[in-house]
């Protein structure tokens, strides 16, 4: 077997499952799926070794979802992933533009590392390279995200928004 026919047994449901959890979409999560390693097999040399493979793996799957966004819609703005962000396993309502917005007024009330916490899962990085980017264990990184989400969903609801 080779390199990469192992790396795809190792990694396909966890990159399929990160996919569904951003697309909502099961075909196109397969689809991303495939198009992920073969961009991995062409590129493969081009690989630095700066992050783990598997977050290589994952940063591949997130550009080829954005490019997909792009290529539906003119532009993705950064209000728009932050709806993502927003409705990612913390709320079960279709988020709408006030909140995001609101959310956005809300975030510039926490302290920086937290705000960079919350900006780079919206950018869809992964809490382990998150840990490594900004220096703090990968579960801190969870925690930070999980609380974070759960202060914004507690204000959201005593305004009434969600």
């Amino acid at each position: 077997m080779n390199h990469i026919e192992k790396l795809y047994l190792e990694y396909k449901q966890d990159i399929y499952n990160y996919l569904l959890s951003i697309t909502h979409n099961p075909t196109l999560s397969e689809d991303l799926l495939s198009e992920t390693f073969v961009k991995a097999i062409y590129s493969i040399g081009s690989f630095k070794g700066n992050s783990s493979i598997k977050t290589w793996l994952f940063s591949i799957a997130r550009h080829l979802w954005l490019q997909n966004l792009r290529k539906d819609r003119p532009t993705v703005e950064y209000s728009d992933l932050l709806e993502l962000y927003i409705t990612d396993s913390t709320f079960d309502i279709i988020s709408t533009k006030q909140i995001a917005d609101r959310v956005c007024e809300l975030l510039k009330m926490k302290d920086v590392q937290i705000q960079k916490i919350v900006n780079m899962r919206v950018d869809g990085i992964s809490y382990c390279e998150i840990s490594e980017r900004i220096g703090i264990s990968e579960n801190s990184a969870r925690v930070i995200d999980f609380r974070t989400k759960k202060w914004l969903k507690s204000i959201l609801k005593k305004e009434e928004l969600i």
